[in-house]
């Protein structure tokens, strides 16, 4: 199983192997450094479970599987939201932390419009048969 589901990431473009495994991910998993400021819990909760939920997917799967926007869309919409809020009030904010939410407000907004996309894509795939 494990093999199949590297073979399957193995299989994708090499662009969005490097953007999962080189950005991605290592974005997504930097709230860790950030728990204590502000919403630091939440966004780490919510970055982290967008990904962690694709878990199950792939082992159903035994692959990639456009389904996999669907805990993105769940999560991370409502993480954004929380990043612009956060952002509205920037001044407060330790500045490391500014530049933490930026970056992770880019990544998340780029990969969920590939996930919007995505989404659309598995659930028209899964309507049609």
């Amino acid at each position: 199983m494990v093999q199949d589901i590297w073979q399957s990431f193995r299989g994708l473009s090499l662009w969005v192997q490097i953007w999962v495994a080189v950005i991605l991910v290592p974005v997504n998993l930097m709230p860790l450094f950030f728990l204590d400021q502000p919403q630091g819990v939440l966004i780490a909760a919510l970055a982290i479970t967008g990904m962690a939920l694709n878990l199950p997917i792939m082992i159903a799967a035994r692959g990639m599987s456009g389904a996999m926007a669907l805990p993105h869309l769940l999560c991370w919409i409502p993480l954004v939201i929380v990043v612009v809020g956060l952002l509205s009030a920037a001044e407060t904010l330790n500045p490391a932390y500014v530049g933490f939410l930026c970056l992770l407000l880019v990544v998340d907004v780029i990969s969920l419009v590939f996930d919007v996309r995505d989404a659309a894509h598995w659930m028209r795939d899964r309507k049609t048969g």
